[in-house]
């Protein structure tokens, strides 16, 4: 006899997958109304990610958005008791559906990191000044070992696409989407700004140090690394410009 969980994954199986058998003991007319509850189910879900990602549908357009959406509730069906987790993996989705678009999928990302960002816990950003008082007696080699504590809720990503242009041409009511690809490849940053999400197109440099710094990497590791890929002299530059932008912008909560 099939325990209630392993009875209910075949119910969920169904759902999703409308060619697959029925499960053991479901008849007709359980089919009939199996079919009304997916199709219900499959239009809250659709619904959702719609609501989540409304530029990249209108960049694809409503019926290959749609065909994406039911692709993607098939093959990552949602696992959260929430709808507003539905979208997780969709850029993913997107990447694979849309292999020669690369855009599509960027913007997927952009719409999925700003909404959770969106969402993130409250914070207080280290500005300027309060920073300054916090390293007025560092030497070389607390600076060397700076470790920063950064906003909740961000994220970044290599594109190959000016997102900015993308972003705004794809305003409601606006025209054609603006499809500008970059020169070399940028790093798209996304974090809220009190209660709006935003995001930023940095160098790909400044967006490792970043990544890297985000993951626990000191001040001295993050500009060795930087000072590999540019060389000494511009790393010290960037450097500088670098840490003052995330402070000013409020990328930063504290110090580790």
């Amino acid at each position: 006899m099939s325990t209630l969980a392993e009875r209910q994954a075949e119910i969920m199986a169904s759902l999703l997958d409308e060619d697959r058998p029925l499960p053991a003991n479901l008849g007709r007319r359980h089919e009939a109304g199996l079919q009304i509850y997916r199709n219900n189910y499959r239009t809250a879900l659709v619904e959702a990610l719609r609501s989540t990602f409304e530029r990249t549908e209108r960049l694809v357009g409503e019926a290959s958005f749609a065909r994406a959406a039911a692709h993607h509730l098939i093959t990552t069906p949602p696992s959260s008791w929430t709808l507003d987790l539905a979208g997780c993996g969709f850029a993913d989705t997107c990447a694979d559906l849309f292999p020669h678009d690369r855009e599509v999928a960027e913007l997927a990302w952009l719409e999925w990191a700003m909404h959770l960002s969106f969402v993130a816990r409250d914070s207080s950003p280290t500005n300027l000044a309060g920073f300054a008082q916090a390293t007025a007696e560092f030497g070389p080699a607390d600076w060397e070992g700076l470790v920063l504590r950064f906003a909740p809720g961000i994220d970044l990503r290599t594109v190959h696409h000016d997102l900015k242009a993308l972003w705004s041409s794809l305003n409601e009511g606006e025209g054609e989407a603006d499809i500008v690809p970059l020169d070399t490849p940028a790093t798209v940053i996304v974090w809220r700004e009190a209660e709006r999400p935003v995001f930023l197109a940095v160098t790909q440099a400044e967006g490792d140090a970043l990544a890297s710094m985000i993951a626990g990497a000191s001040y001295g590791q993050a500009c060795a690394a930087m000072a590999e890929a540019l060389g000494q002299e511009q790393a010290v530059e960037t450097a500088g410009a670098m840490l003052g932008r995330w402070l000013g912008e409020g990328l930063v909560e504290g110090l580790a």
